[in-house]
């Protein structure tokens, strides 16, 4: 049976079409189980019934027309219960109910399962047999499977607008939507224009030649003529981005070097006498199954880089040199897989958002898309690609989710929404020059998060007090090796400039769980609770030496660095990165003669066990941040990037809350400096209780720093006080966010200042 499941997932998983899974279905799960009959009722969202919609052995004339109430029948109360149901003589049953024309009069034995997907019923699977029987163990067991196998395939279906009602699939509604993950934020109105590879490495044949220079001459000049087009791409992204993100062209370019690709196909060419599209082939498909083979995002952004750099070498060596792509209006670019190369390919005044199925908001082209200010969306796994070319497509980034086929009604919602986010942003303008204090004089500056060149610039216009998060990892992730010390020092010296002499607080490399470098692989089951932060930068202290020199030496001239360390989950380990970096400071003071400053050191809290150590910790650091999104994540043990629990992650939940109020009264006690980041920081409405907290200093992204500032300066402490208070007695998050959202209100804050969890709210 276990071999016959197998069989059936697979061929289930594989189906194009929901009504021929439903069919593959009955068939196959009737044949297995030796019964009479197996049908599946289907939930129609509209009418809220269970609908008929697939049998082997009962009337197929009746799929589709006929539906039962969520409390009527069987189904119903397989439904209800929520669990299976098993019997012998289903008739004699209290809820039976005889459906007209549908044939089931002479069964007796039924066994019904729910279909469950995330907590709700999709459906139900039954079989049913006209000998009175009850199923065994065995028999349940597979069917419950069946059943959790079928839930994903229905929920795949129904968010790619595959069911219909009465199953018309003749073209997808509208205003469906599909959930991903933001890689820059703001809402974005256009059509979709879907880029595909312009060469498939599927339909490259197997073919040898006889001229092997003459071949290699040929690939050579193909591969000139790529180069001549990623340099012409650069050039076009050069008034777009700054030179650090231009770096990402000359990963492209250092891919076609003798010592990369291009090495490896002439050598197929010579010894095996290959064509050079089939060398081609081979060699991107043996980088492409190694990625594969590795569990990591930032080696699968890699791979979309080898694959979309080999499609361009391959269109040139079949002479089917790019097409030009046409682009009207705003365009909203769709790919499975988008890269930078792609994203350059479209006029800057027609682009207007980016949404991938793969990816993440790690991605080099994430890494662009905030750079420009694009708002996109990665990892929408459910979108059906071929499907959408031209259809009106909105961007939420806010809310993470894209929604395609958008309606005109929903599009003018959602024009009047971004036009009164523009409104907004004008408004606030007057908050630059202005501090960041309360009614009453009670100070909470506003630090900013950066790592780009963009985020400087931006953060500087909009009059930050500081940096209180430069990621250091966003340089080591856009190069094809780790930087020099001299190269980590100019990029250190332009963040430490802009802001002299406010405070510029350095994180040092945090990479790991969701982050990995390329050229430094890092392989694990479990990511989130691996080798991550300082633990990596502990064991290579070669790496971290580099950095730190690199920081102070940046800081000579100017004197506003902080050293942050991440992931600190043992006192031990502050301790040893502080002494490495007292080490690194005594060596270029007195072995080299560099007088540079002593920093200021820190450390952020972010895992629950620093908790209970935390006095001792503050003791020995000079500061203290609280890192608000690891810290709920590994607090509520939920993966913010596994989309089975995603859903869970909630800054809000009481813990959160109830964790924060209790770190900050207990450093007010000690009189250590702390502060926090992350995504809660930048949420306006948090701010105020994160004010009411005492926390020393908030840091946000530079397009939160105004609306937080000026949602600050439209209360007191007294009022602050009052919200806390009554916060920590609530036990649900969403009583949270609307005793807050209630609260604001009274105090007089605009639907312009609110959080953007309330965009749902003002589209409705």
């Amino acid at each position: 049976m276990l071999e016959s499941l197998r069989q059936i997932v697979q061929e289930v998983s594989s189906a194009n079409d929901i009504q021929l899974a439903l069919e593959l279905i009955v068939t196959r799960v009737r044949a297995e189980m030796q019964t009479d009959v197996c049908s599946v009722y289907l939930l129609d969202r509209e009418s809220g019934r269970y609908v008929f919609m697939a049998t082997d052995g009962l009337n197929k004339s009746s799929q589709g027309k006929i539906s039962l109430a969520k409390d009527q029948g069987l189904v119903g109360q397989v439904v209800q219960r929520a669990e299976p149901i098993n019997l012998d003589n289903a008739q004699e049953h209290h809820a039976f109910k005889l459906l007209p024309d549908i044939g089931e009069e002479p069964f007796n034995a039924f066994l019904g399962t729910p279909i469950i997907y995330h907590r709700e019923i999709l459906g139900v699977l039954i079989v049913q047999q006209s000998a009175r029987r009850h199923f065994d163990q065995v028999e349940e067991s597979f069917l419950i499977t069946i059943s959790a196998q079928l839930a994903a395939v229905i929920a795949h279906a129904q968010a790619t607008g595959a069911i219909k009602a009465h199953g018309d699939r003749s073209h997808i509604k509208q205003d469906v939507q599909f959930s991903g993950i933001s890689g820059s934020i703001g809402i974005a109105i256009g059509r979709a224009v879907v880029v595909s590879p312009r060469a498939d490495f599927a339909l490259v044949a197997e073919r040898h030649i006889i001229d092997v220079s003459a071949e290699i001459e040929f690939f050579r000049s193909c591969l000139n003529k790529v180069r001549t087009d990623i340099q012409q791409l650069k050039q076009k992204f050069a008034d777009r981005v700054s030179k650090e993100e231009l770096l990402l062209f000359d990963v492209y370019l250092a891919m076609l070097n003798q010592q990369g690709i291009s090495q490896e196909v002439e050598q197929l060419i010579e010894t095996d006498k290959l064509a050079a599209t089939t060398a081609l082939r081979d060699v991107v498909q043996a980088h492409l199954n190694q990625f594969k083979l590795m569990d990591d995002s930032y080696l699968r952004e890699r791979a979309i880089d080898v694959k979309d750099l080999g499609l361009r070498i391959l269109s040139y060596l079949q002479d089917a040199a790019p097409t030009i792509q046409q682009y009207e209006g705003a365009v909203i670019l769709v790919g499975e897989e988008l890269s930078p190369a792609m994203l350059a390919e479209v006029p800057r005044d027609k682009l207007v958002g980016l949404v991938s199925v793969k990816g993440s908001s790690h991605s080099h082209v994430a890494i662009l898309a905030r750079s420009m200010g694009v708002p996109t969306l990665s990892g929408v796994v459910d979108l059906p690609i071929n499907m959408i070319d031209g259809l009106p497509f909105i961007i939420d980034g806010f809310e993470e989710k894209v929604i395609a086929n958008a309606s005109d009604a929903l599009t003018e919602r959602y024009q009047k929404f971004a036009q009164e986010e523009k409104l907004s942003d004008l408004g606030l303008e007057q908050f630059k020059s202005v501090p960041s204090e309360t009614i009453d004089g009670h100070a909470l500056p506003i630090f900013v998060n950066t790592g780009l060149t963009a985020d400087i610039l931006l953060a500087k216009e909009k009059g930050a007090d500081g940096v209180g998060l430069y990621r250091t990892e966003v340089p080591f992730l856009i190069s094809e090796r780790f930087p020099s010390e001299e190269e980590q020092k100019k990029i250190y010296q332009e963040q430490l400039q802009v802001f002299h002499p406010q405070p510029v607080t350095m994180r040092t490399l945090d990479i790991g769980g969701d982050k990995s470098l390329p050229y430094f692989p890092i392989e694990e089951e479990n990511p989130a609770l691996g080798w991550r932060g300082v633990r990596v930068t502990l064991d290579h202290p070669e790496i971290f030496l580099s950095q730190v020199r690199a920081m102070l030496r940046a800081n000579e001239e100017y004197g506003n660095l902080r050293i942050m360390l991440p992931m600190i989950s043992r006192l031990d380990e502050f301790e040893e990165a502080k002494q490495l970096i007292i080490r690194a400071f005594n060596e270029l003071n007195t072995l080299e003669g560099i007088p540079v400053p002593m920093p200021e050191i820190g450390a952020m809290i972010e895992v629950p066990s620093i908790l209970y150590q935390l006095e001792s910790l503050a003791k020995k650091a000079d500061f203290l941040s609280v890192g608000s999104n690891d810290l709920t994540q590994y607090l509520l043990a939920v993966d913010r990037n596994n989309t089975h629990v995603s859903q869970l992650y909630n800054a809000y939940h009481p813990a959160v809350i109830r964790a924060l109020a209790d770190i900050a009264s207990r450093l007010k006690r000690i009189g250590t400096p702390f502060s926090i980041c992350g995504e809660l920081a930048g949420d306006p409405a948090a701010a105020v209780l994160l004010l009411a907290m005492g926390f020393d200093a908030i840091s946000v992204s530079p397009n939160r720093l105004l609306k937080v500032k000026s949602l600050i300066r439209f209360v007191d402490m007294p009022q602050a006080r009052r919200i806390l208070d009554a916060v920590l007695k609530l036990d649900h998050s969403q009583d949270i966010k609307d005793y807050l959202q209630r609260n604001l209100d009274q105090v007089g804050i605009t639907p312009l200042f609110k959080e953007q969890s309330n965009t749902q709210s003002r589209l409705s």
